[in-house]
């Protein structure tokens, strides 16, 4: 299963350069990957109230620039590798408004399960594993 989100360019987002600034692109990775999160956890609420974790690491590969348009972009998320303590995600932004799909930026976030209270490292619950591995390979 892969995940896609809506992401709407803000007039906010753009630079003197007339596209999206590059700080902006982890903002809708962001918001792809909490909606993505919730929808695993199968709530319409905040996943990391239920399965509290921290981003750990991203990297981003900007292919070309995002420019501020009306139709969203897509951003695509889906689980790539399941730790016991943390977790990995890819993701994408992509153009679908076209006869092609234009890949616009590429990331890899991982993500570490932390307890609630005292904000350490936690391991992953069963019910979380298991619904995360369902998903490895899944892109």
């Amino acid at each position: 299963m892969r995940f896609s989100h809506p992401v709407l360019v803000r007039w906010s987002d753009i630079d003197s350069y007339d596209h999206v600034n590059n700080v902006r692109y982890f903002d809708y990775l962001q918001e792809a990957r909490l909606a993505f999160l919730s929808q695993l956890a199968g709530t319409s609420g905040d996943y990391v109230t239920q399965y509290p974790c921290v981003l750990a690491s991203q990297t981003v590969d900007y292919l070309r620039p995002i420019l501020l348009r009306h139709p969203p972009y897509e951003v695509d998320v889906w689980v790539e590798a399941v730790g016991s303590t943390s977790f990995t995600l890819g993701s994408r932004i992509v153009d679908r408004t076209g006869e092609t799909e234009d890949v616009y930026a590429k990331a890899v976030s991982v993500l570490v399960a932390v307890d609630g209270r005292t904000h350490t490292k936690r391991k992953l619950s069963a019910a979380e594993r298991d619904a995360l591995v369902r998903l490895v390979g899944a892109a």
